[in-house]
């Protein structure tokens, strides 16, 4: 069993910041890539950006390309999106979720353990 815990969400201005972070517990950390999604209020889940297991690897949507960033710290069991040049339709809930496999992945199936989800919403 894994646990996902999200932190850092928040209310920010357009063209602001916020850095997720998404700490783990239960399997290997390292072992495993890791994902951020996003959910909108009517609309569907979405994939982000995703990591893999040595961080070596990374894949972004083009929508946040150039402006959002993933990491990872395996000695923290701790995984990151950094957020930058915030629009409003960035506005979601956001979920980091740890896949099956240890390489990047795009695909949501892929993914079997999901944290709880941290408000971002981008307002002036």
């Amino acid at each position: 069993q894994v646990h996902l815990v999200e932190s850092g969400g928040g209310l920010v201005q357009p063209g602001g910041s916020l850095r997720l972070s998404c700490t783990a517990s239960g399997r290997t950390f390292s072992s495993n890539a890791m994902g951020w999604f996003r959910q909108a209020p009517g609309k569907e889940r979405e994939i982000v950006a995703a990591i893999s297991y040595t961080g070596g690897g990374t894949g972004y949507a083009d929508s946040v390309k150039g402006r959002f960033t993933i990491s990872r710290d395996n000695a923290k069991n701790t995984a990151y999106l950094q957020m930058n040049s915030l629009k409003p339709e960035d506005t979601a809930i956001y979920y980091c979720a740890q896949a099956r496999y240890s390489l990047v992945t795009m695909a949501v199936g892929e993914y079997d353990y999901w944290g709880q989800g941290t408000q971002v919403t981008v307002s002036s």
